[in-house]
């Protein structure tokens, strides 16, 4: 068999050697796992260019889809990227003091905040986003609109189950 990638070397090497073991999941999860390092490796940069993390990029991400005003509780923030509020507290500091995000009382609540994106904050997501997804299409550029078309409804479908 002839090798076109790194996991089909690694599926021949376990056909070999436990030929008991059905491995088009493994084949599957390589693939994704390979494609997922490369794009994020390739986005990290991108985000860097701009003076953010990919960590920041998803805090200033979440305000900007938000729309206007851009703002969030911090508990609807810590929600909305799936992150416990202690991991939101060292982002938003990190961004506050950049003067990418600003923390304000809640004017509906004495006791609450709202973590805002500041029009600096606005204008660098907006330039990362665009970076950073030329670098994602850039990765699969290679491959016909319709084959990415389907390649992204073949990966809802294998997330449908899973899918709260």
């Amino acid at each position: 068999m002839a090798h076109t990638d790194g996991v089909d070397w690694i599926i021949e090497q376990w056909s070999h050697e436990r030929p008991d073991l059905e491995t088009t999941a493994m084949a599957v999860f390589g693939r994704i796992f390979r494609l997922a390092r490369l794009a994020g490796d390739e986005v990290e940069r991108s985000y860097a260019a701009f003076g953010i993390s990919r960590a920041e990029f998803d805090v200033l991400a979440t305000l900007r889809r938000a729309g206007e005003p851009y703002e969030l509780s911090p508990g609807a923030l810590a929600a909305s990227m799936m992150l416990s509020t202690g991991g939101t507290t060292a982002r938003l500091d990190r961004l506050e003091k950049a003067g990418l995000a600003e923390r304000r009382p809640s004017p509906t609540d004495r006791r609450g905040v709202l973590v805002r994106l500041s029009p600096r904050g606005k204008d660098v997501v907006d330039r990362a986003l665009g970076a950073g997804l030329a670098q994602q299409q850039k990765l699969l550029s290679h491959l016909p609109p319709a084959t990415r078309r389907e390649l992204a409804d073949l990966l809802r479908s294998a997330l449908e189950p899973y899918d709260s």
